[in-house]
């Protein structure tokens, strides 16, 4: 079984529109300077670890108004037990949502023709034209080729779906969000996140400003030329 290193009873944030119960998975394969859970990501030892038994009697108290539960990160997909640790949820009768960055296209094609998930967040980080600046927002080397080939999958499939980005002052301009639009042009739905300095993991973006409310969304009114749902979230 995965160890599992938050939890939250409900919430109404993390899958829009649904009360869900929110499981919190250690270890992520980026290094993102604003991630505003680095203990989660980086240091999980420096977590307890919830026992799946706790979760399983919290679902079951909460049977009839739950809708579903979440699982986010850290980054799920790059634990190869998930498969089975989603069918352990789905034995308790709650749909299930993953967040994931899309570095693992395989993972995400066999959580999809195995009927295990029921929507996916996928976070794009920055334009997925050429590395260089996708690395520099996410703070290791990657491959673009499976961050496009996971876009591809979720489009391409009748999974509830969505795609975000959160909105970095000095990673992001307007720029890079009307070129990720474009990439993912005719998508069921594309998420501006306000970026929050307070608990970011890079010391120096602690003092960086957020992009008013305003600016974001005058992106979000760009981005729509290609992906007509496209929402702000966070101001």
């Amino acid at each position: 079984m995965l160890e599992i290193k938050g939890f939250l009873e409900n919430s109404l944030i993390e899958w829009d529109g649904k009360l869900s119960s929110v499981i919190f998975l250690p270890y992520c394969n980026f290094r993102c300077p604003w991630c505003h859970v680095p203990d989660l990501a980086f240091h999980p030892e420096n977590l307890e670890t919830v026992p799946f038994s706790q979760i399983e009697e919290a679902i079951k108290r909460q049977k009839g108004w739950l809708d579903g539960i979440a699982i986010s990160g850290g980054e799920p997909t790059i634990h190869p037990e998930l498969p089975a640790f989603i069918a352990e949820l789905r034995r308790l009768g709650m749909p299930v949502k993953i967040e994931t960055n899309g570095t693992a296209p395989q993972m995400l094609k066999e959580l999809l023709s195995s009927r295990l998930i029921d929507s996916v967040a996928m976070d794009i980080k920055n334009q997925v034209s050429e590395p260089t600046p996708y690395e520099r927002t996410v703070g290791v080397k990657v491959n673009l080729k499976k961050i496009k080939e996971s876009t591809e999958i979720l489009m391409g499939s009748l999974i509830d779906y969505e795609f975000r980005t959160t909105v970095v002052p000095t990673f992001l301009d307007e720029n890079d969000i009307v070129e990720i639009a474009r990439s993912i042009s005719g998508a069921k739905r594309y998420i501006l996140q306000q970026f929050a300095p307070r608990n970011a993991y890079q010391p120096a973006l602690r003092e960086v400003k957020p992009y008013p409310p305003e600016k974001l969304k005058a992106m979000a009114e760009l981005a729509s030329r290609y992906v007509h749902n496209c929402q702000v979230r966070g101001i």
